[in-house]
């Protein structure tokens, strides 16, 4: 890989400059967090832009190298650059854990210079102030440092030794333990709301005990095979993560002034929430850069990995796992629809990426192919399958047996609906698919939603 453009240095030394500016700025009131979270942001993006070119060669060197199948002219390039985005990442969190408290251990820490807080003799003990400090937030985001350091390291370990997807499947689940664990300890809810047609029967509330957990669990192990699983083009995977992440982050400043009147009771789980996107959306931004077509690095599956347990932290501690769930449509239907081939009903290939058709330069709907006929019933869906144009199959002349199908994943089928067409193009279509289904979410959660339920919790 070449390095950075002299104009790359000036632009990435200014953001820096800025960044760290914004940074000291910041204590000169009461820590001012958010802003110190956005400025945190471009350092980490400001980083991973530097890394990511510098550090390409020493990856191939590695051994860390694969070929873009879907181009005229392969040529080996990085992989696994994703580790590069999520040890960024991990630092930034690291070290942004004063700013959220900054204000708290101030105000809790004898001769901490806090002026404006009045003690009472009785209140000193040992030079400290026995302030009430959040240790139940600290725990919250000290558990998902953890759980996402846990879930690198397993990334790390796919990229490198190749685990098969039966092997690799519950992975996400080790990682979560930690953060489910705070939660079962410092929160510890599990009770839902009844919608209200039902309520006459089953109450308001339903107390679900560990089936909540296990739910919480399943949403931590779908997150980041979700998008593992809509992979395969240059720059979807860290796009996808970059629509989820921005409408995630959209939902959060629904909650926070002055959008909302007054403070909301949910204000701090989103402003815990914002507290991990904003740099996430910083280091895949650089990483974007180097994926989008034409690909000069492959993100591997350590950043798969890495940004879905990311939204998985977020929907859990932050309390709203629905409103994810929402925006993660296109992933439910891709894995529901990716479903007969991973459960062995249809041949599944090794990869089910489109295929590329070195004549026209376009990608085509990759196919896999049946060395035994299906059985009646997985004969009968494939067909009704193809009548309503989910899917497009071919039948061996002579017998009238299925011979091939598409392969049944969301890129393929867009294919199937529209066409050949460029690799970025599909890239882009995928992603307005990905866009409006996120809004259309929103507008479900915050207006829809009161159809069935009597307040949403925004206007609590």
């Amino acid at each position: 890989m070449g390095g950075l453009s002299r104009t790359e240095k000036l632009s990435l030394l200014a953001l820096t400059a800025t960044c760290v500016g914004i940074t000291v700025n910041s204590f000169q009131g009461e820590g001012e967090p958010l802003v110190a979270s956005l400025a945190f942001s471009g350092l980490a993006f400001a980083l991973t832009s530097c890394l990511i070119p510098w550090l390409g060669d020493t990856f191939m060197r590695a051994g860390l190298k694969g070929r873009d199948m879907a181009k005229t002219k392969t040529q080996e390039i990085p992989e696994t650059m994703g580790a590069v985005c999520a040890v960024v990442y991990l630092l930034v969190l690291i070290v942004f854990i004063p700013f959220p408290f900054y204000k708290d251990i101030v105000a809790a820490t004898s001769g901490g210079g806090n002026r404006d807080v009045v003690v009472e003799m009785q209140q000193i003990e040992t030079g400290r102030f026995l302030h009430r400090f959040p240790h139940s937030k600290l725990a919250s985001y000290l558990s998902a440092i953890l759980s996402l350091q846990s879930v690198v390291l397993l990334g790390v370990g796919d990229d490198l030794f190749d685990i098969r997807w039966r092997h690799k499947l519950l992975i996400p689940a080790f990682a979560a333990i930690p953060m489910l664990i705070v939660y079962f300890v410092d929160f510890g809810v599990t009770q839902v709301v009844v919608p209200v047609p039902l309520q006459r029967y089953l109450g308001e509330l339903v107390d679900l005990g560990w089936l909540y957990y296990a739910y919480m669990a399943a949403v931590a192990i779908f997150c980041p095979n979700s998008i593992n699983i809509l992979a395969g083009i240059n720059g979807i995977e860290v796009s996808q993560s970059l629509v989820i992440a921005a409408l995630l982050a959209l939902n959060d400043l629904l909650y926070l002034a002055p959008l909302t009147p007054y403070p909301h009771p949910a204000t701090d789980s989103h402003l815990f929430s914002l507290y991990l996107l904003l740099p996430f959306i910083g280091v895949s931004l650089a990483l974007w850069r180097h994926n989008w077509y034409p690909a000069r690095v492959f993100v591997g599956d350590t950043y798969c990995y890495f940004a879905g347990m990311v939204f998985a932290i977020v929907g859990i501690l932050g309390h709203f796992s629905k409103t994810l769930l929402l925006l993660l449509t296109p992933q439910i239907f891709n894995f529901l629809y990716s479903a007969p081939q991973l459960g062995r009903l249809v041949p599944c290939p090794r990869h089910r990426l489109p295929r590329f058709n070195a004549r026209t330069g376009l990608l085509e709907p990759s196919t896999a192919v049946f060395k035994a006929p299906p059985s009646a019933p997985v004969s009968l869906a494939l067909k009704l399958l193809h009548r309503l144009r989910l899917l497009r199959l071919t039948t061996d002349a002579s017998t009238g047996r299925i011979a091939e199908v598409t392969n049944l994943t969301l890129l393929n089928l867009w294919l199937v609906w529209f066409g050949p067409m460029r690799e970025d193009r599909l890239a882009m279509g995928v992603l307005a698919l990905q866009t409006a289904a996120g809004l259309a979410g929103l507008v479900v959660r915050h207006r829809l939603a009161l159809l069935v339920f009597r307040e949403d919790n925004l206007r609590l």
